[in-house]
């Protein structure tokens, strides 16, 4: 598990290869990963929308914007999670991602909430960091 706080925010992934999804003959490969947000703050928070950076083994970069999480965007009360798994494909064995969530509280500001670097390797291959 990969974890990061940042402004009260804890982000929490576990990435998991799919592979089911995956055709390797055709270097196709499928990570489903899934997250946990926790507000550690006294206010409550709503995920307004995330900022995503893919770079597979090759170097390529990809960058996903957009709002919310899974159609939708959240509202943490203080102590509480939320939890959501998405997934992205890519075409080499590995990659790392990382990102963050624009986070808006109730009185209006607005910050950003890390999400931590993670490795996206196949399972019982040879790990390495991209």
């Amino acid at each position: 598990m990969y974890n990061q706080i940042s402004h009260s925010i804890k982000v929490s992934v576990i990435p998991e290869y799919l592979d089911d999804q995956s055709i390797p003959e055709e270097y196709y490969h499928v990570w489903a990963y899934h997250v946990t947000i926790e507000n550690l703050g006294l206010k409550s928070v709503t995920l307004k929308s995330r900022y995503w950076e893919i770079i597979d083994s090759q170097g390529r970069k990809q960058e996903v914007e957009g709002k919310g999480v899974v159609g939708k965007q959240p509202t943490i009360q203080p102590g509480a999670k939320f939890t959501y798994t998405s997934g992205t494909p890519l075409n080499s064995t590995s990659g790392i991602m990382k990102g963050s969530y624009k986070m808006q509280l109730d009185d209006g500001n607005v910050f950003l909430a890390k999400i931590p670097s993670f490795s996206l390797d196949l399972p019982l291959g040879n790990k390495r960091l991209n």
